[in-house]
C-alpha cells in the first residue's frame, strides 16, 4: 500500500522553497516600487513639492529601504533606473512644452 511507504519529512521541498522565496521577493520589490511611485505623485501633486526635490527624496528613501531590508545590488540598480526614467519623463515633458 502506498500510504505505508510515506515517511514524514523525507520529501525534497527545494523547488517549493525556491518558489516561495521568489514570491516574497516579488512582493517586497513590487510593494516598494508602488510605494515610491505613489509617494512621488503625492509629494508633487498634493503637497506641491518640486518634482526634482521629490525625486531626490524618494531616491534616497528607496536606497535606504534597500539597505535596511538587505535587498542587494539589483535593488540599487532598479532605484537608479527609476531615477533615470523619472528624469527622462520630465525631460520629455519639458521638450514638448517648448515645442508647443
Amino acid at each position: 500500500m502506498a500510504a505505508s511507504e510515506y515517511h514524514h519529512g523525507d520529501m525534497d521541498i527545494k523547488d517549493q522553497k525556491a518558489t516561495w522565496d521568489g514570491f516574497l521577493t516579488f512582493s517586497v520589490w513590487g510593494s516598494l516600487i508602488i510605494f515610491l511611485s505613489v509617494a512621488h505623485a503625492v509629494f508633487t501633486i498634493s503637497l506641491g513639492i518640486h518634482w526634482a526635490v521629490s525625486l531626490g527624496i524618494l531616491t534616497v528613501a528607496g536606497i535606504a529601504a534597500g539597505l535596511l531590508m538587505n535587498l542587494g545590488g539589483r535593488w540599487m540598480a532598479t532605484v537608479v533606473l527609476l531615477l533615470l526614467t523619472g528624469l527622462f519623463v520630465q525631460f520629455m515633458i519639458w521638450l514638448f512644452g517648448v515645442l508647443i
